[in-house]
C-alpha cells in the first residue's frame, strides 16, 4: 500500500516537465479570475441589500417580507404594486392585510 502511494507520488512529482515560469503564470490567471468572481458576487449582494431596503419603503413591508418578496422575484416597488394578488399571497410572510395595503397604492 505504501509502495503504491510512493509510486503515485513519484509520477505526480516527476511527470511535470513544464518550466516553472509557465506554471506561475497559469496560477496568476486563476487567482485573477477568482478575484473578479468575488467582486461580482459582492456587487450582487450590495444590489440585493439596496433593493430590499427600497422595498421596505412600501407601507406594511418590513425587512422580512421585503426579503421574501425580493427572493420571490419582485425586485422593485413597481413590480410589487403591479403584481397579482395571488402571486403576492404565494410569497411566504405576505398576508392578506399586506396585499390589501399594497393594492390601495394602485
Amino acid at each position: 500500500m505504501i509502495s503504491k502511494f510512493l509510486s503515485k507520488l513519484k509520477t505526480i512529482l516527476f511527470k511535470s516537465e513544464v518550466p516553472l515560469e509557465t506554471s506561475l503564470n497559469q496560477d496568476k490567471k486563476v487567482t485573477n479570475s477568482a478575484k473578479t468572481t468575488k467582486t461580482k458576487s459582492k456587487s450582487k449582494k450590495v444590489n440585493s441589500k439596496k433593493n430590499i431596503e427600497i422595498l421596505t419603503t412600501l407601507p406594511g413591508v418590513g425587512v422580512k417580507s421585503a426579503k421574501a418578496l425580493y427572493e420571490a422575484g419582485f425586485k422593485t416597488t413597481k413590480a410589487v404594486i403591479a403584481a397579482d394578488e395571488k402571486d403576492l399571497l404565494a410569497v411566504s410572510g405576505v398576508g392578506i392585510n399586506l396585499v390589501k395595503k399594497l393594492k390601495k397604492l394602485k
